[in-house]
């Protein structure tokens, strides 16, 4: 049985064989012509992609009852907060995030060109950056995250991410919220009306404009300081997948899941 430490940073060895979860996936790196790159700079896009996301979210009307207090409180009191969000629902999250929380947040982006253009979007929205994938550079990401926590923001990763089973938590969420001694909170939200990519692994939501969204907090999942072992990550993750079917009321998601299957 293999043994996870609080008190050395991530390793290849000790996540070997388990993928890490990150947030703000782009997507596949786009196609180009034959020649010269054809691709948008960055530094161009993100200025436009910023004006058009924030006139977006700033025309959701978020509601989140008393929710947030839970998470208000751990920041007053200096404790490390992180956030399991489902990638499908992010666009929404991030969000309410700048709305209530402004500059409070920090995530992992995939290091690729169009993960450039979303971390120049999150900047520019208050976000602190990571860079880090799956497959390069992913170890060194999370670590940052985890300073990140410990320096007081609000650690957020789609746990489902960057690429599924849609709805399905991966481990690397749980080890690093036992890592940071992080407080675990699952977060979700429901758009009043949405464009939902049901094409995409995820069935992505899109909020509409004027759009009523409730967003849900759920109960936080604390972890005990010391070892975990394999097993108890993994029943840590499986906790973190029913907290988050379990913080939206009324007919789960996982419900829905599974009767789209």
């Amino acid at each position: 049985m293999q043994d996870y430490f609080l008190d050395r940073p991530f390793s290849k060895r000790r996540l070997a064989g388990r993928a890490p979860c990150f947030s703000f996936s782009p997507g596949p790196e786009p196609l180009t012509a034959n020649g010269p790159d054809m691709r948008l700079d960055p530094a161009r896009i993100a200025p436009a992609l910023t004006f058009l996301y924030r006139l977006w979210v700033q025309s959701i009307r978020y509601r989140d009852g008393d929710d947030l207090i839970p998470i208000r409180n751990c920041l007053d009191q200096g404790k490390p907060v992180m956030l399991a969000i489902w990638h499908e629902e992010l666009f929404a999250l991030t969000g309410y995030g700048t709305t209530v929380l402004p500059g409070r947040f920090a995530t992992v982006v995939s290091d690729s060109r169009d993960g450039e253009i979303i971390t120049q979007v999150l900047r520019r929205i208050g976000f602190a950056t990571a860079r880090g994938s799956s497959t390069r550079g992913g170890l060194k990401a999370l670590n940052q995250l985890r300073q990140h926590m410990l320096d007081g923001r609000i650690g957020v990763i789609t746990v489902d991410g960057p690429r599924g089973p849609r709805q399905e938590a991966k481990d690397g969420a749980v080890y690093l919220a036992h890592k940071a001694g992080a407080l675990l909170f699952p977060v979700r939200s429901r758009p009043s009306s949405s464009f939902v990519f049901r094409r995409s692994w995820d069935h992505f939501q899109l909020p509409l404009p004027f759009c009523r969204c409730e967003v849900h907090i759920g109960k936080p999942l604390e972890f005990a300081q010391g070892r975990m072992s394999s097993e108890e990550l993994h029943k840590g993750t499986q906790r973190l997948t029913q907290a988050l079917h379990d913080a939206l009321p009324g007919p789960s998601s996982e419900d829905e899941r599974r009767a789209e299957g």
